[in-house]
């Protein structure tokens, strides 16, 4: 159990070390939503490699953690109309965490699924984006 514990921390530890390099990256913005002034924190697009990358990390507050992390809970709706335009970010992984996001919205929300018909995404984007879902 305690060894269990232990590589947890150290995994957060090395995810905590990216911070610098992701608020940096997001400019102290939600990677999502672009929301300032609201506690960021380092979330790994699932599922979650052996060992940390930052090329699959966000720096992302709450709301937006929640989605990514908990897609069983994710509630759609207005509020996500955003991702029509992070899905076009330069980063894979922002890219591929809208993808998702877009794609569970698509059947009740006409506006992510015009989104979705518009977007075009690298292979390596869509990949990543249908790794957890």
């Amino acid at each position: 159990m305690a060894k269990g514990r232990e590589q947890h921390q150290a995994r957060l530890a090395h995810l905590s070390s990216f911070g610098k390099e992701l608020t940096r990256r997001a400019k102290s913005k939600c990677e999502l939503c672009e929301a300032a002034g609201r506690k960021l924190a380092v979330v790994e697009l699932p599922p979650e490699p052996r060992e940390p990358e930052i090329e699959r990390c966000l720096m992302l507050c709450d709301d937006c953690a929640q989605a990514v992390l908990e897609p069983k809970r994710f509630q759609g709706g207005d509020h996500w109309r955003c991702l029509a335009q992070t899905v076009w970010s330069g980063e894979p992984a922002i890219q591929a965490a809208a993808l998702r996001l877009l794609k569970r919205q698509e059947g009740s929300q006409p506006w992510a699924r015009e989104a979705l018909e518009t977007m075009f995404a690298e292979e390596e984007v869509e990949t990543l984006a249908g790794e957890a879902d």
